[in-house]
């Protein structure tokens, strides 16, 4: 692309709130010149005009810009921990527990949370906030149909419990557990943090973003959380000194709130 790539990431932003800032930039960068000359633009200009004409060309392109690789206990051995440990100190002072699958992708994180959960307490007492920037995920997520891929590291109980095989390769969720997660649109970045978590989950997507927007976003976190509760991070995300933004490392992955 010949044009100002400065000029798009300011147009990216009046027309979808994605600061394109926050995301490390070569790597971003080649992602939308890939996708634009897929569909045949030579310019950002021309293609920021064609997104504000055409809304699948637009939904394609803030599905692009977001990373949606997910699947039902990713990394089982944590899911351990969650249920020997962190759920049950949660638990132990009060009767429920308020939590936030943020980036939650096409749901996989919050309905796993759900089942685990269910191992503590009736459906019918759990809710989680699910949320992500990208509305064609959310959508997927609300419908609840996975592929068998995503559900390779799931305990086969909940398979059995909550699942329905549709076909060889496709299983839908069952409804009890989807009654139990609200999805909303959220931007990381700019939007509102919900207020006294006791668990915030947000793995695999801070990979993405500067060192400037993780730290932001990290203090967010922590000003979200109740005193002495628990973020939940990806494995390849572990916290640089985070005794400096007020957490404490309790296991690999998880920090609690100072």
């Amino acid at each position: 692309m010949t044009d100002s790539y400065e000029v798009f990431k300011k147009d990216v932003f009046q027309l979808t709130s994605i600061d394109l800032n926050a995301y490390k930039e070569r790597q971003m960068k080649r992602r939308i010149d890939s996708l634009i000359s897929k569909n045949k633009y030579t310019s950002y200009k021309d293609y920021v005009e064609a997104l504000k004409k055409n809304k699948d060309l637009f939904e394609e392109f803030v599905n692009y810009l977001t990373i949606n690789v997910s699947e039902f206990y990713r990394n089982p051995e944590q899911w351990v921990l969650l249920e020997k440990e962190i759920f049950p100190e949660i638990l132990k002072s009060t009767t429920g527990a308020k939590i936030w699958s943020a980036a939650c992708s096409t749901g996989d994180e919050p309905y796993s949370l759900v089942m685990l959960l269910s191992k503590f307490m009736p459906l019918s007492k759990i809710k989680i906030i699910a949320t992500d920037i990208d509305k064609q995920v959310l959508d997927k997520a609300r419908m609840g149909l996975y592929n068998i891929k995503s559900l390779k590291g799931l305990p086969e109980e909940f398979l059995k419990k909550y699942f329905t095989k549709i076909s060889e390769t496709t299983y839908q969720i069952s409804d009890e557990i989807k009654r139990c997660v609200e999805f909303k649109q959220h931007n990381l970045l700019k939007d509102t943090y919900p207020d006294q978590c006791d668990l915030i989950v947000c793995r695999n997507v801070l990979i993405y973003f500067t060192e400037e927007a993780k730290l932001d976003i990290y203090k967010k976190f922590n000003a979200a959380l109740k005193k002495d509760k628990y973020l939940f991070v990806g494995s390849t995300e572990q916290i640089i000194q985070p005794q400096a933004i007020g957490f404490q490392s309790v296991k690999s992955f998880f920090y609690r709130k100072m």
